[in-house]
């Protein structure tokens, strides 16, 4: 599916001659040794290249109302070095200031507060890493009042950062400033009101934080768009804001969590497919088209998918998250996007300083220097008894060569084992019988593509049944269908009245939003149906169809009336 765009990747593709070499050694981006040179204050590109690639405290010192208060630990500076270890060269650190300061008008920061985050940056700073601080979740706390109190707002947020840019006056410049995390604005007539709003407050921050003085007159300021959205009206507001301000030394930041669809699996968008990297192509096209070619410097602010969660399991097929890592980093890198994933405990388990998944890591490690070839699935199905036939699977080589597949280590035969044929990998019945062992419910084995370069592919070799489920009854906040999986995996649900018309919440699509509004329970052999689902399903009968990734399909029905639920197999 990513061949696709191989005509635009060429396109965009930077390759660097020996002119541009010696334009760099002139320049002191690079020493004569071909180390990076430390970028010069106001350099707002080179800074920005620097701070490749970052990591977000996510959930911490933004956390309402204390840093805690949102499931994560108190931050240690061994955390940072652990950060620093792991290849990142930045740090954001989302700070909410709302319930740490006083009342007007002094607006006075608690003074314990503001040296927590001081600490925190000075840990980030001491282990060599960019940091970036902001107003995070004032943003719809109280500076989305803006419009219609724009007095009482503005009077805030400039004793906030008047406070902040004095704290932080000498501090080096890796230190940069953030003015709003996803600015957004209530009752205003719409988008172009929006970007006076954001330009006024945004211009108020410039002149804070320059007027300050020290090594703020020459420190890296970051401005979002409305919503720190990608979408083009968006951007040519930000851009007619920063030509008002007439200061090169700030940088543009949007965030990026991928095809909506998908990031959340609604609608049926459980694959990695050509729809969903089109959406990634083109939003980091407008930001690479409107802003880095312009010479204005790119930060994606938080970037990951918006229902990925380690509490989530399912949600987002491992494999299709992976192709999505896999394709960010590349498609930033060859733009010269900056990117800060969006952490809040989901990646990186902070209390033991593993990540939760260190495949997801190692792929996303290696996207930001070099591509890894994938596969139209990580997942081979297997039927736990009768024959077992030969299975194939499409290779996404994303610039690379197939070299092999192993089990552990150990070669498997190419011939006997499996064949190639272009981009078609065929495991033969043969290989198959041997990897399934016992065949078991549930994973038998697990094997690896190898490539000229990247991270390897994993397959599962899968033994299943299909899945069965039984008859039930319930209320509409607690329904439960019987399920045995029988080693299958749920990829979505529809939901249909008896004349065809989507059922439930999103009424747009007969597919409903994975954990939002169904959920299975493979421990106790269930699926839950949510009562979020419930509140939007009209009484009488309705007709579900689990999808499942093996391809099986079952399909339920459901008889609604006022908070009684019955559930049928027929």
């Amino acid at each position: 599916m990513l061949s696709l765009f191989n005509a635009r990747r060429t396109a965009h593709r930077v390759r660097l001659t020996a002119c541009a070499l010696a334009a760099l050694l002139l320049t002191g981006a690079l020493t004569a040794t071909g180390a990076r040179a430390e970028p010069q204050p106001g350099d707002a590109m080179r800074t920005v290249a620097a701070m490749q690639p970052g990591w977000n405290l996510g959930n911490t010192m933004d956390a309402i109302p204390d840093e805690t208060s949102w499931g994560n630990p108190r931050t240690t500076q061994t955390l940072l070095r652990h950060v620093r270890s792991q290849g990142y060269k930045s740090i954001r650190i989302p700070v909410t200031w709302s319930n740490h300061h006083g009342a007007a008008p002094g607006y006075t920061i608690d003074a314990a507060w503001l040296s927590r985050v001081r600490e925190i940056v000075d840990w980030s700073l001491a282990e060599g890493l960019y940091v970036m601080i902001n107003l995070h979740h004032d943003s719809w706390q109280w500076i989305n009042a803006y419009p219609s109190d724009r007095a009482t707002v503005l009077a805030r947020y400039t004793a906030l950062w008047s406070q902040i840019s004095t704290t932080f006056r000498d501090h080096p410049s890796k230190l940069v400033f953030e003015s709003i995390n996803e600015p957004q604005f209530a009752g205003t007539s719409g988008t172009e009101e929006d970007a006076r709003a954001l330009h006024e407050l945004n211009a108020e921050f410039h002149r804070i934080v320059r007027g300050s003085g020290g090594r703020n007159a020459t420190r890296l300021l970051v401005l979002p768009t409305v919503h720190t959205a990608s979408d083009q009206p968006r951007l040519d507001a930000f851009l007619a804001s920063y030509n008002q301000l007439r200061d090169t030394n700030i940088a543009a930041t949007v965030h990026f969590y991928g095809f909506w669809p998908f990031s959340v699996n609604i609608a049926g968008f459980t694959r990695y497919n050509a729809e969903v990297e089109q959406d990634l192509v083109s939003t980091f096209d407008r930001v690479h088209d409107t802003f880095v070619s312009r010479g204005i410097p790119v930060i994606i602010g938080e970037w990951a998918l918006l229902n990925y969660d380690h509490t989530r399991p399912g949600v987002i097929e491992r494999g299709e998250f992976l192709k999505f890592l896999e394709a960010v980093g590349y498609h930033a890198r060859i733009r010269n996007l900056t990117t800060m994933i969006w952490d809040a405990g989901q990646f990186l388990n902070r209390n033991e300083l593993r990540w939760r998944d260190q495949g997801l890591h190692d792929l996303i490690r290696k996207s930001w220097t070099t591509r890894s070839g994938t596969a139209s699935s990580d997942q081979v199905y297997l039927p736990r008894t009768g024959a077992i036939t030969a299975q194939s699977l499409t290779l996404n080589l994303n610039g690379t060569s197939f070299r092999r597949l192993r089990q552990g280590n150990t070669n498997l035969v190419n011939g006997s084992d499996y064949t190639v044929s272009g981009t078609t990998l065929t495991l033969t019945a043969a290989a198959l019988t041997r990897l399934a062992g016992n065949r078991a419910y549930g994973v038998n084995a697990t094997i690896e593509a190898q490539f000229s370069q990247g991270v390897p592919w994993q397959i599962s070799i899968i033994s299943y049944d299909p899945p069965t489920q039984a008859d039930a009854t319930g209320t509409t906040t607690s329904f439960t269908i019987p399920t045995q999986f029988h080693g299958d995996q749920l990829a979505t649900m529809e939901a249909k009245y008896a004349d065809g018309r989507p059922a439930g919440p999103a009424n747009w699509t007969t597919f409903k939003e994975f954990w939002q509004h169904f959920q299975p329970d493979y421990t106790a052999g269930g699926m839950i149906l949510k009562p979020a689902f419930f509140d939007e399903v009209a009484d009488g009968r309705v007709t579900l169809t689990f999808h499942f990734w093996s391809g099986t399909k079952i399909t339920y029905y459901l008889t609604k009336s006022g908070t009684s639920v019955t559930g049928s197999t027929s």
